[in-house]
């Protein structure tokens, strides 16, 4: 079993933090609406949508850098720059996915966005491990 877990090491600590991310995500938009914001008012929805996003996608980023990818590189605003730049990616990629099974296909939008959720995180980790957090013999 040990053995089994140092395999996957990197696997599981991904997904812890992804669980913990969308706990931060989840917190920010409710604290938000729950207080200052009234999700009615649909400027004031999106402020709180996106701010929770990107609350989440900072959270993730410092968390994926020390727990998961454990990366030493020396430009961090590079590194952040590249992991937002991918997430922003993979979430036109989920808004692409919802529109043409959804709204084009008819789909229901809670089975298509379950499946969603999967391609979304494959793909954050693909993006994040060859990508963003690659590891390079100088450090950069």
């Amino acid at each position: 079993m040990k053995d089994l877990i140092k395999k996957y090491k990197e696997i599981i600590s991904y997904l812890i933090v992804g669980g913990l991310t969308t706990v931060v995500s989840l917190g920010v938009y409710y604290g938000l609406v729950f207080t200052i914001l009234n999700p009615d008012n649909p400027v004031q929805l999106q402020v709180a949508n996106v701010s929770s996003w990107i609350a989440a996608v900072t959270f993730a980023y410092f968390t994926n850098r020390i727990f998961v990818f454990q990366s030493k590189k020396k430009n961090i605003l590079k590194e952040m720059i590249s992991f937002f730049v991918a997430r922003v990616g993979t979430l036109l990629m989920d808004m692409g996915i919802m529109f043409v099974f959804v709204t084009v296909l008819g789909f229901n939008d809670k089975i298509i966005k379950l499946f969603v959720q999967v391609v979304v995180t494959v793909a954050n980790y693909i993006f994040s491990k060859f990508f963003v957090f690659k590891k390079t013999h100088r450090g950069e």
